[in-house]
């Protein structure tokens, strides 16, 4: 089995891409991107926050930009200058957050 970090390529990538299907590919370099969108600055900040906690024990920080109640989103791993695991399970952590707070 490949060390998380590895970039992900051919059928191992399209496979994990799919499970995360509200994400897309970057078009100018090896990066998935996501924008989320919340009822408010508060709820925006909250999901930052618990991203934050998380992908500090995970040593993979997000590049994102927030306004008010968006937050767009790019995960890539520069160990690798691509998409790896780590990127894959950021991502589903993020959507759990997300789905969290539109409750």
């Amino acid at each position: 089995m490949s060390n998380i970090r590895d970039k992900l390529e051919g059928s191992d990538r399209e496979s994990l891409l799919k499970e995360i299907p509200q994400w897309s590919q970057k078009s100018d370099r090896d990066a998935i991107t996501r924008t989320f969108l919340f009822q408010d600055f508060n709820q925006a900040f909250s999901f930052m926050t618990r991203t934050a906690l998380v992908a500090e024990k995970m040593d993979h920080h997000p590049e994102w930009f927030n306004v008010y109640n968006k937050v767009e989103v790019t995960l890539a791993t520069h160990t690798c200058s691509g998409v790896s695991r780590l990127d894959i399970q950021l991502a589903k952590q993020m959507d759990s957050f997300a789905e969290s707070l539109s409750k």
